[in-house]
């Protein structure tokens, strides 16, 4: 498996545990490394940039997944697929080498991994519409 799908990986099980306990990320992001095998500095640099990125714009991208989530609140949305959707928006909107298809990609293959039946479709369907809404029609 690739290093960045590895680290997505890694990044939405600290997130899960974040979004969990409510303890401060830096707390949960230490603890989680100490238990976890992987010593990969790559993996490890490019999940932890996603964690604190992620927290970082937290208020901003669960507002905007939940303008797009028509009838759905971001508190009430099953605490895995939030997480997906909050990694790959964060991928879209604030990383400059990873092209939108491979965010939204990533985040559906992580969603068939870790979510339920219909988490893939969910996922996709929410980062899509952002991303034509915001992304594409903001550089035509």
């Amino acid at each position: 498996m690739r290093r960045r799908t590895l680290a997505r990986e890694h990044a939405l099980k600290i997130l899960y545990q974040f979004d969990i306990t409510k303890r401060p990320v830096d707390a949960v992001v230490d603890s989680y490394w100490k238990a976890e095998e992987t010593k990969d500095g790559e993996i490890i640099t490019y999940a932890n940039l996603l964690v604190r990125g992620v927290n970082g714009h937290i208020q901003d991208i669960d507002h905007k997944i939940s303008d797009y989530a028509t009838n759905w609140q971001i508190k009430r949305m099953a605490i895995i697929d939030r997480n997906i959707m909050r990694i790959g928006l964060y991928e879209l909107q604030h990383t400059q080498d990873i092209p939108p298809k491979v965010a939204i990609n990533e985040a559906v293959e992580l969603a068939k991994k870790y979510g339920d039946l219909e988490s893939s479709k969910f996922v996709n369907g929410i980062l899509d519409k952002i991303h034509k809404k915001e992304i594409v029609e903001r550089q035509n």
